[in-house]
């Protein structure tokens, strides 16, 4: 029979982080993951005493590693393998806490997720962290700013990195931040975290996508994939009367957005965490904006499409920036009215017609 690790594999760098962590004993531990959390359930399978929280920070990994466990894993090691999606761990104590990175991902979210994982711990319990780079110091260097011991594990794959908690953090860094942009005369504040697009800025696309929107009074708009939510604050900003849906994938946009809502005291927008396209009522929305981003090959602005369309009343506009519109001079006109695709700067700006 195959191991759940062989069923789907994780990055190397994971199961180093869990052969590693498997040499301290734990009952609650707190752990993030690259594949589907196998790693986490083979661990309760080997010791059905310990309870684990996986935290997942985006929808799309975590609905795939709940379709996956109600799959592969028994219903007693459900039971005691929580897969959650929140901007930030759970408040819960834990003994230790095993977070596997990767050398290409975000540097400011990598600290903030190991600032929050320290925080977890209790007094005595251990941080297990790895990296998928043999030549790796920088991971090294964060870790020696948390503990004052750190022990190095090394294999030919990954370097594995463990320490002991002593006392709570001295110093607690805030990785969370305002910024300001105009829309018209009105200024509008923001506010983004690590892990959030766009983070410390508004993207440019975003500014070509503000400039190019028109809306009247009691225009219904659902903002697709909000990010930080500055597309959905400066439309809300324009008129009280709008009502602004704003959905994301991912936990921290979803936050964001909404402590930017308030940040600007408006109360004309209504969040939604939904990597699957939206539960809001399906073709009541008169505009549909969204900011595709350009990696899966173009699987997410597909799906990004396909929610307007669901949104959309019938005649209902969808309007998206890019600095890609061949793929949408080939996919829109079969499938929407009235396509039309302009330059704007550095990108293109891409309107259809819902039929």
């Amino acid at each position: 029979m195959e191991s759940l690790a062989t069923k789907l594999a994780p990055r190397d760098t994971e199961i180093r982080a869990w052969e590693v962590a498997s040499t301290f004993e734990a009952r609650h531990i707190l752990c993030t993951t690259q594949g589907r959390g196998q790693n986490a359930a083979q661990y309760i399978e080997s010791n059905l005493e310990v309870h684990i929280g996986c935290w997942f920070i985006d929808q799309y990994p975590y609905h795939k590693a709940v379709d996956f466990h109600s799959e592969h894993t028994t219903t007693k090691v459900r039971s005691r393998l929580k897969l959650y999606c929140s901007a930030d761990p759970e408040e819960q104590k834990v003994d230790l806490a095993i977070l596997p990175l990767l050398t290409h991902g975000e540097a400011e979210l990598s600290r903030d997720m190991l600032q929050l994982m320290v925080q977890r711990l209790t007094i005595g319990g251990r941080l297990v962290a790895s990296v998928d780079n043999v030549r790796d110091r920088w991971l090294h260097d964060q870790m020696r700013e948390l503990f004052p011991k750190v022990t190095v594990h090394t294999f030919a794959d990954a370097i594995v990195y463990s320490a002991v908690k002593q006392s709570e953090l001295k110093k607690v860094r805030n990785f969370q931040c305002e910024f300001a942009f105009r829309d018209r005369e009105q200024l509008i504040y923001a506010i983004s975290r690590p892990g959030v697009f766009s983070h410390r800025h508004i993207d440019p696309g975003a500014r070509q996508l503000i400039d190019a929107i028109d809306i009247g009074p009691k225009t219904r708009v659902i903002d697709i994939g909000c990010g930080a939510g500055t597309v959905a604050l400066a439309l809300a900003t324009r008129d009280a009367t709008t009502y602004v849906h704003a959905v994301d994938g991912n936990a921290r946009a979803v936050q964001c957005t909404e402590l930017g809502a308030a940040r600007n005291q408006l109360t004309n927008i209504v969040t939604e965490l939904n990597s699957r396209g939206t539960k809001a009522t399906k073709g009541s929305f008169d505009l549909a904006v969204a900011n595709p981003p350009y990696f899966a090959d173009f699987r997410i602005a597909e799906h990004f499409i396909n929610t307007a369309k669901e949104a959309l009343k019938p005649g209902g506009q969808l309007l998206l920036v890019t600095k890609q519109p061949q793929w949408y001079e080939e996919y829109l006109p079969d499938r929407w009215d009235d396509v039309d695709i302009w330059p704007s700067k550095k990108y293109h700006l891409v309107a259809g017609i819902r039929t």
